[in-house]
């Protein structure tokens, strides 16, 4: 007799039950707020086991590069910048601080997807219910925050290193120009890693195309001194407007136009983030 009334009972269940939907109807029909924070944790995750080559090499090294440029040059040598002159300690710290976060933002995010497609594993980020966008966002923000603990770990370093002061001034400029340096090397990671088959492909990327990039931003020296043509072509480098940005927050000096710089950037970022969406709705070398 119970076992009549369970069966009862759940035939009744199955009845009230709201219907399935339709194959190849989507039941998330905004964002999928689960997935996203699912994808992000494991990226975060996947850095942070291993944060002592990920988050604190990166301090150590930039600090051996501000001890030896600063032993090399003269600690108590100056650098006029925007009509200002400060000590070269002073002006060198900045740059290290968001070249390092620029680097590992571009690491980061030019491994998840090539490891998967080496590994076999791409299967893992394509399957899941997440839209293209949900993908590069958690991808991008995954690569952001590594950069944000990378920059916190190096100003930590240089703040008790002696002779340097690098006291914040104006905390939103850091924070903007900060993030958005790392969102465009965090979506330029993403390409490489759509593109790159192995890992000699995203190595060439580092060494011919972010190393240049962000050596040649002005980040050892002030732009105002170069001759006209290697000045132009500084400017033409959207790493440096990022640098200059990003020292601006520091020192209260730029090299550039703050607003233009931010302008530049943001553009920059839209254009690259339009790329990877279109890339990754495609499936170009992630389906084969």
């Amino acid at each position: 007799m119970s076992d009549q009334s369970q069966t009862h009972q759940i035939s009744s269940a199955i009845r009230s039950a709201p219907p399935l939907p339709e194959p190849g109807v989507p039941t998330i029909r905004n964002v999928n707020w689960g997935g996203l924070r699912t994808l992000y944790i494991k990226e975060v995750r996947r850095f942070f086991k291993v944060q002592l080559q990920t988050v604190w090499a990166p301090a150590v090294s930039q600090l051996l590069l501000l001890v030896v440029f600063t032993t090399a040059l003269g600690a108590r040598g100056e650098v006029g910048v925007g009509g200002a002159t400060v000590a070269f300690a002073d002006f060198i710290a900045p740059g290290l601080i968001v070249m390092g976060m620029l680097n590992n933002a571009f690491a980061n995010a030019s491994f998840s997807l090539l490891v998967g497609k080496i590994q076999g594993t791409i299967v893992d980020y394509l399957m899941p219910p997440l839209s293209h966008a949900e993908l590069l966002a958690a991808l991008v923000g995954g690569a952001v925050t590594r950069a944000f603990l990378v920059g916190a770990a190096i100003w930590l370093a240089m703040a008790l290193w002696p002779g340097v002061h690098v006291t914040p001034r104006i905390v939103p400029a850091i924070l903007w120009f900060g993030l958005l340096g790392s969102v465009m090397m965090a979506l330029l990671g993403v390409l490489t890693s759509i593109w790159a088959e192995k890992f000699d492909h995203a190595a060439a990327v580092t060494n011919f195309v972010v190393a240049p990039l962000a050596l040649l931003s002005g980040t050892f020296y002030s732009v105002d001194k170069l001759a006209p043509a290697f000045r132009a072509v500084s400017h033409a480098n959207p790493v440096f407007y990022v640098i200059s940005g990003f020292r601006y927050g520091f020192l209260g000096v730029a090299d550039s136009p703050v607003l233009l710089g931010s302008i530049v950037i943001l553009a920059i970022d839209a254009v690259l983030a339009i790329l990877c969406y279109m890339l990754l709705k495609s499936g170009w070398k992630l389906k084969n």
